[in-house]
Formats: C-alpha cells, structure tokens, sequence
C-alpha cells in the first residue's frame, strides 16, 4: 500500500509538469503553423488528453473487464464537462467560440445519445457500431480541416514564436509521455487501493479510472486558462469528449465487443445531460463564468451521491 501511495504522488507530479509542457509545445506549434487555437485543442491536444483513457479501456476490453472499458469513457466525458469546465470556470472567464457552440457540443450531444441507442440495443457495441463511430470520427476530421482553412482566410495576423518545430516537437512529446505515464501510475495505484476496498469495476470505471484518467483534461484545460488560451482549454475538454466516444468506443468494439450492462443506462444519460447543460450554460453571452462554474460542480456534486447511494 506504501508503495502505491509513493506511485499516486509520483504520478501527480508527472502529471502536472508534463502538461505544462505539452500546452508549450502545442501552442507554439500552432503559433507557428498559424493554426487557430481552438483547432489544435479539439485535435493534438484532445487526442494527448485522450490517450489514457484509450490505453485503459482497451486494456480493459481485452482482459474482459467491460465494466471498466465502458465506464471509463462515460465517467470521463461527465467529468470533463461537469468538474473540469466547472474548475476552469471558476478560475477564469471561458469564452466559447461560435462554432463550438453551434456544432461541436451539439455533436458531443448527438454521439452520446447514439451511444445510448447502440448500447441499449442487445446490450452491446458491436463491431459494427465501431465501424459507425469511425465513420462519425473521420467525419469530424473532415469538419475540422474546413474549419481550420476557414479560420486562416479569417485571420491574417502572425504571432511571433521563436522556438524552432524540433524543440516543440520534442516538448509536445516529453510533455505527452509524462501526462500519459503519470496518469497510468495514478489509476493503476488508484484501482489497486479501490478494489482492496472491494468497489465494483463498474464503479471503480466511473470514478477512480475515470477521474483518473480525467486529470490531464484538467490540468491541462486549466494551466491553458491561466495562460490565456482559453480555446484551448475548451476545445480540449469538447474534442476529448467525442475522441473518448468515437475513437476510444469504436476502437475498442472493432478489437471486440463489448458489453453494455443496464447500469449504465442512467450514467449515459447523465453524460448526455452534462453536454446539455453545456450547451444551454455556453449560450448565456457565449462564456462560461463562474456562475456557470458552480452550477457545473453541483450537478457533478448530486451525481458522484448518486453513484454511491445507487
């Protein structure tokens, strides 16, 4: 137990560091690239912030535990909306951008429901319900090539960065590989201290792995707020969202079906709920302000009561 406990702070401090440097090396890129803020937060980032929790439900798939597998990706995108947005809000005023609200939570929204649909039906994603969450994946690529081309032709100012594409490169992947190792080291000391506990997996997937596995969206969404780049931070939490539904799910379920247990039926629709709730929240002045931070908490707050009287 000493020694996962030495593991969990280690793992924090991985964690924290690197995605300091991984929001350097990202934003310099897209400083250089002249890539719109927003663009590299719903795509590199999203996807860096999103590899634990494919690492950890694939991972759980092939060793059988779907509880985990599943729960950890609707645990996580519940997460993301109500505690990290609700943290981030809290610390600074988040402005969203048009287009997000217009099209990529309505698409947060609209892949939770059809993941709810696929579910609920025979109780399994199958391997062709991967394939359609791929389809929906690439489609959203295709979204975010013409938004990008279409934010360049809008902005024609240049922002000075003076470190060359080599150490960005090198910092966004330093800075990947300690938020990705940090978090591993968390959820793995984690699990082990739940399951000594005796937590069920469905459980342990909603809320150690998946906070667990939450962290670098937080401390990423975060360190990029305090340093201005607020896109970022949003885009993050949005774009990891549908990353943890279309690549992560349809990934998995191509590899092999899993199960989709009745439990998780209220937990998705608390995930498609959060996204709503987003929605509306992000429609009052396009922003979230710490008003809408603290509405954000309380939902997440009744939910985590819910979890553990259920």
């Amino acid at each position: 137990m000493l020694i996962q406990l030495i593991w969990l702070i280690v793992g924090f401090v991985l964690l924290i560091k690197g995605a300091d440097i991984f929001v350097e090396g990202a934003s310099g890129i897209a400083a250089k690239l002249r890539i719109p803020q927003i663009i590299i937060g719903l795509t590199i980032v999203a996807f860096g912030t999103s590899a634990p929790e494919a690492a950890i439900s694939i991972s759980a798939a092939l060793k059988g535990s779907a509880g985990i597998a599943v729960g950890n990706v609707i645990g996580s995108n519940t997460i993301n909306i109500l505690l990290i947005l609700g943290i981030t809000a809290l610390i600074v005023r988040i402005p969203i951008q048009r287009e997000t609200f217009q099209y990529e939570i309505p698409y947060v929204i609209l892949i939770s429901v059809v993941l709810l649909v696929f579910g609920i039906r025979g109780w399994v994603i199958s391997r062709l319900n991967g394939a359609c969450f791929w389809i929906l994946f690439i489609c959203f690529f295709v979204y975010l090539i013409r938004l990008s081309l279409q934010e360049n032709e809008k902005k024609k100012e240049v922002v000075e960065e003076k470190r060359n594409y080599l150490l960005l490169a090198v910092m966004v992947l330093i800075g990947l590989a300690c938020v990705v190792f940090g978090s591993d080291k968390i959820v793995d000391s984690a699990t082990y201290i739940a399951q000594a506990v005796g937590m069920s997996d469905r459980l342990i997937g909603l809320t150690i792995v998946a906070f667990g596995t939450s962290l670098p969206e937080l401390v990423t969404s975060v360190t990029a707020a305090r340093k201005g780049n607020a896109d970022l931070a949003v885009g993050n939490i949005v774009g990891s969202n549908i990353f943890n539904i279309l690549f992560v799910i349809g990934t998995v379920s191509l590899i092999r079906p899993i199960s989709y247990g009745m439990e998780f039926v209220p937990d998705t629709i608390v995930a498609i709920l959060s996204a709503v709730a987003l929605y509306f929240l992000a429609g009052r002045g396009l922003a979230l302000g710490r008003k809408s931070g603290i509405v954000l908490l309380i939902c997440y707050a009744a939910y985590d009561v819910f979890l553990f009287l259920a």
